[in-house]
């Protein structure tokens, strides 16, 4: 069993094409010995976005603070805290914050989907 608080996990910044000013904690990671799903917590910083792609897998997300939308290929879904999404799979898909404060979210995806 893993317990621990969120900010004992180190925080990476995430570099790739399509990312701005995000970052990534692997809360339940490759190194925990989950049998099926990996949990991660992004936070986006003000005009901070991921990038707008697509996979072969589903994931959940929860969104603990700001505010911001996801934004799909039949246009852009506003979210705040407490809000909630499913990415189904092969489902284009970007978050991006549109507030003044980070966009804090969970993310939940399928062990094989890393």
């Amino acid at each position: 069993m893993i317990v621990k608080k969120y900010d004992e996990v180190e925080k990476s910044a995430i570099h790739m094409e399509g990312v701005k000013n995000a970052s990534i904690r692997w809360l339940v990671g490759q190194d925990s010995g989950a049998p099926n799903f990996y949990l991660r917590l992004f936070e986006l910083e003000p005009g901070g976005h991921s990038p707008l792609h697509t996979h072969p897998w589903e994931h959940e997300v929860y969104f603990l603070e700001g505010t911001g939308q996801v934004n799909t290929e039949n246009g852009s879904i506003p979210v705040q805290k407490d809000y909630f999404a499913l990415v189904l799979p092969n489902e284009t898909h970007q978050f991006q914050n549109t507030g003044e404060t980070p966009l804090k979210f969970l993310c939940i995806i399928p062990k094989e989907g890393k």
